[in-house]
């Protein structure tokens, strides 16, 4: 048969993540792995995971074998809607829609949102897999450049003075890749300029209860509500792949009543709803007041190994690698101090047996080649030291 033609236009254009690629390497038995953002399975609560999902087949069967609500199950979103305002997120549960993990939620949202040529703007550098659904939208993607304090808010108000954009996507607390915070006055701004020129702005907030100090900034999604009296123009995505499974494949979606019901139409023709049988499993387990106590381990955990990550790159390259010490999160953003190519580096590491992400593949536009990200959430203290030591063979 003759496949020639067959493929949308969107799909020959489409590439595959290079997260994903990379993840090939690092499930091979002698590399060592500082490349996928995902969480560390030695911190997972197995026990509070088994008790839950013992009881929600034992006592709502039907529930969680069956199918369920488009939007999520009623339970389930006032637990999130609880879990949200500990975060400075007042919502009810009619304000969301439980997704199959927040990726889920940035496509769902960028199809909603976005037609063809559409201009969305992003920090630079961004979550690659958010550039993934953008493309796949159809949408033109600008960006801004981010520093310290991330997204540098004054460069997206002298490009709004000429151009007229949909969307701004960001990830404000620890982002991916950079690992940086967008301090409370750019977080402001931002708000400002978004009643001003009628964009909307779509924090994506997987990491902000991964902060390893006591310090929180308000959600843009508070903020909004509090300068401007409504939350129109702030769409609110989470998780709980950070902070309990990704496993269970469940995240949500915190959106204005314009764009709720359009969002729940695409979802139910993507797949219906999201499992079932996870979200009992999240019900009980968030009922059983487990949580807390399991945020405040992966915290502990992932600050002492990003602290340990970082001296050891400190230490052993830091003559050549410069990097933002991370206060949050699970990377390490870093960069070469002279020209280089972290790409073609990888190459040379890979032959000694460790993995990172090179930095080129968040840019939407003018990659910075001498860039690098690191995760440190599944790495052993060992296999860190190892794996630097490995690195500076590299070189």
């Amino acid at each position: 048969m003759a496949t020639e033609g067959l493929l949308s236009q969107r799909m020959a254009r489409l590439k595959s993540s290079a997260i994903r690629e990379l993840l090939k390497h690092s499930k091979m038995d002698h590399v060592i792995s500082l490349a996928g953002g995902i969480p560390s399975d030695a911190l997972f609560d197995f026990e509070g995971l088994n008790l839950a999902t013992q009881r929600a087949i034992t006592e709502q069967p039907k529930n969680a074998f069956q199918y369920g609500l488009t939007e999520g199950s009623d339970t389930l979103r006032v637990r999130i809607a609880e879990l949200c305002a500990l975060r400075g997120v007042k919502t009810h549960a009619d304000d969301m829609v439980v997704t199959a993990g927040s990726q889920q939620a940035l496509d769902l949202v960028m199809r909603s949102l976005i037609d063809p040529n559409d201009v969305v703007v992003v920090e630079r550098p961004t979550y690659l897999a958010a550039l993934q659904t953008l493309e796949l939208a159809e949408a033109r993607v600008m960006s801004v450049a981010s520093d310290k304090d991330g997204m540098v808010v004054d460069e997206l108000e002298t490009l709004l003075r000429t151009q007229r954009i949909k969307a701004v996507y960001l990830v404000p607390n620890f982002g991916n890749p950079s690992g940086v915070v967008l301090n409370e006055a750019r977080r402001r701004q931002l708000i400002t300029l978004a009643d001003r020129y009628g964009f909307v702005i779509i924090e994506d907030d997987p990491y902000g209860e991964l902060r390893f100090t006591d310090e929180r900034n308000p959600t843009l999604f508070q903020l909004g509500q509090e300068m401007l009296g409504h939350n129109d123009a702030v769409i609110y995505t989470s998780t709980f792949s950070k902070i309990l499974a990704p496993g269970l494949r469940l995240g949500w979606a915190i959106l204005p009543q314009w764009l709720l019901h359009k969002v729940a139409i695409i979802k139910q023709a993507a797949d219906l709803h999201a499992s079932s049988l996870s979200q009992t499993i999240a019900e009980y387990y968030l009922a059983s007041g487990r949580l807390p106590t399991q945020i405040d381990k992966i915290r502990e955990a992932y600050k002492h190994k990003g602290e340990l990550l970082g001296s050891l790159i400190e230490q052993e390259l830091g003559d050549v690698i410069a990097f933002n010490k991370p206060k949050g999160g699970m990377f390490l953003w870093a960069r070469f101090r002279e020209p280089f190519n972290t790409t073609q580096w990888l190459e040379k590491t890979l032959e000694q047996g460790v993995v990172f992400v090179p930095g080129e593949f968040f840019f939407p536009e003018r990659p910075d080649y001498a860039t690098l990200r690191f995760s440190f959430a599944t790495a052993t203290d060992e296999q860190m030291h190892e794996a630097v030591a490995r690195l500076k063979r590299a070189l």
